[in-house]
């Protein structure tokens, strides 16, 4: 136990590097870039290979499945030997099948390998959030997640953008080009970090550890109530994500308009997140999240009455209260990861892997009933998206149950 304590005290400083912040964010954004990128190229893409509106949509599910399967795996294996060495891994897999999806033929191909990337990218995400609880604790954790997480959300802006431009100039496979480049370098940048994970404790079988922690983690309330809150906001972000396109072509956009479209929510994605880092300096973040979540929810049902009262020709009838669930997002996301993982510094990046394959699954879920009900447009995304304001409800009452007897420092 002295082991593990020394290591978090060295682990434990009150700033992150500028490098340091560097690596978290291109980790973070790994996954979201893999995603975004390629949405303006959907319709190209699907008259190359000759296949279905709903098969390339399902290229889109296909990698958020894979991203949340390989978060289980990663999670236990980093604490047991390491995040580098995980992080490797990772991104040799996040490599290799981005090359193949680059020289694929098929849609067959294309989504094996998706299915593929999304196993190799998934690794960043939740290691990144691991170092960080490794290493940094209280106030300092909650700013450094608060700074990054804004920054993940400049992917659907500059993804969409950098991927339509590569398009039109080189041609759709260009993207995944980028994307190897972008794996490399983070290869690069991780050989220069220190190892962060408590490796010097006594190990345990790994059945018996994986049951004990999963056990710790599944019993907590405090987790479980920040999980619902978190993966129902990124499942309703992701089923706009996966319906827009096709709505967007639908009233006659053009790829590069689809691509703009993603920039005003971007913006608003920031305002929520550095807002809320402010914000932290004088309110605590029981005190935040009720305002936020009411902001979410007011903005789901004004979409929603908006498609079926409406039948809006345009995009901006949607994307403006669009915005302002950008902006809930934004300042939802600090508060409530910090919140699910900070009291599993003992296993904290089975804890964090545990978290994102949860949140993922609803995306992938909400993703997939967007594609297979594709033909009613606007309104299933914001159908569903109307759901996950119900399990964000849910999510809170079960935090609010249990921090009636806790203290605030935890709920902070």
């Amino acid at each position: 136990m002295n082991n593990i304590q020394s290591n978090t005290t060295i682990n434990n400083p009150k700033h992150a590097s500028m490098s340091t912040m560097i690596w978290f964010s291109g980790l973070s954004m790994l996954g979201f870039l893999a995603t975004d990128m390629y949405l303006p190229a959907f319709e190209t893409i699907r008259a190359e290979f000759g296949t279905s509106q709903t098969l390339i949509s399902l290229s889109l599910s296909i990698f958020l499945l894979g991203m949340a399967l390989g978060q289980l795996v990663y999670g236990p294996l980093s604490d047991r030997i390491g995040r580098k060495k995980i992080l490797f891994v990772g991104m040799a897999i996040f490599v290799l099948s981005t090359v193949v999806i680059s020289v694929s033929n098929s849609i067959e191909l294309f989504l094996f390998a998706r299915f593929g990337q999304a196993l190799g990218a998934c690794c960043g995400t939740v290691i990144w959030q691991a170092v960080v609880i490794d290493r940094y604790q209280g106030k300092a954790s909650e700013r450094i997640f608060a700074t990054i997480m804004p920054l993940v959300a400049l992917s659907p802006a500059l993804a969409p953008l950098l991927g339509a431009g590569l398009e039109e100039v080189f041609g759709w496979r260009s993207i995944f080009v980028v994307l190897v480049v972008i794996g490399l370098a983070l290869v690069f940048a991780t050989s220069r970090q220190q190892e962060s994970a408590p490796l010097d404790k006594k190990q345990e079988k790994i059945l018996t550890q994986l049951a004990r922690d999963y056990k710790q983690i599944i019993k907590s309330k405090i987790f479980m109530g920040n999980m619902l809150i978190f993966a129902a906001c990124s499942a309703a972000f992701f089923a706009y994500l996966t319906g827009s396109p096709f709505i967007m072509i639908a009233m006659g956009y053009s790829g590069a308009d689809i691509g703009l479209s993603y920039l005003p929510q971007t913006v608003a994605f920031l305002v929520g997140g550095y807002g809320c880092r402010s914000l932290l300096t004088r309110f605590s973040a029981k005190q935040l999240l009720p305002w936020l979540i009411t902001l979410f929810i007011t903005t789901v049902v004004t979409m929603l009455v908006i498609a079926f009262a409406t039948s809006p020709t345009t995009i901006w009838p949607i994307l403006i209260p669009f915005c302002f669930l950008a902006v809930a997002n934004g300042a939802i996301y600090p508060l409530v990861i910090n919140a699910a993982l900070a009291d599993f510094k003992n296993c904290s990046a089975t804890a964090a892997g545990l978290l994102n394959f949860l949140q993922t699954m609803f995306c992938f879920l909400a993703s997939s009933i967007v594609s297979a009900f594709s033909e009613y447009g606007l309104y299933t995304v914001t159908a569903v998206m109307l759901f996950q304001g119900l399990v964000i409800m849910a999510g809170y009452v079960l935090t609010k149950h249990k921090t009636a007897n806790a203290s605030d420092a935890v709920v902070a």
